[in-house]
């Protein structure tokens, strides 16, 4: 999506892991092939199957939590007076002041080693708020534990904070 129109700063990333989306397909994939088979073709699974209007409603049900994981967003948008990081389709939302903000910087990581993975990873060291790559701009906050801001235009999002502050 463009420049929302309060919007100092939009940026909307997907997670860009071809592999975990495969991994997350295995079971509602592995329980629509048990439902064909017990449903579809008559043989039921196992020596107590379940009923056939349960494995169809849960294969249902885990398709469209599937669904719901691979359309989820990270969502960073300066507005005057705050930085908002969602991960929308999660319904997790921070709002972080801009008077709360002592820097703003860019910073590259490995997000595997750094922060176990891509989400919202919270360390010893920092909280994270990764969707893809490996670049960001580290917040360091008046209270608390600096935030890491994952981005693919971090140049972008440090100018726009310290023009903002």
């Amino acid at each position: 999506m463009g420049q929302q129109p309060d919007s100092l700063f939009y940026e909307e990333q997907r997670f860009q892991l071809p592999f975990l989306r495969l991994m997350l397909a295995i079971p509602p994939a592995i329980l629509t092939l048990l439902a064909i088979w017990q449903v579809g073709l008559g043989h039921p699974w196992g020596k107590r199957p379940m009923s056939n209007a349960s494995i169809i409603g849960w294969s249902i049900f885990l398709w469209l939590v599937y669904l719901r994981l691979i359309f989820v967003r990270l969502v960073t948008e300066l507005r005057a007076g705050e930085l908002r990081v969602s991960m929308r389709g999660l319904h997790r939302k921070r709002q972080i002041p801009l008077s709360d903000i002592k820097s703003a910087e860019m910073v590259t990581f490995d997000p595997i080693r750094d922060f176990r993975g891509y989400g919202i990873r919270t360390t010893k060291r920092a909280i994270a708020y990764l969707a893809a790559g490996n670049e960001g701009v580290r917040l360091q906050l008046a209270r608390g534990k600096p935030v890491i801001v994952g981005s693919q235009r971090p140049k972008d999002l440090a100018d726009a904070i310290s023009r903002a502050r």
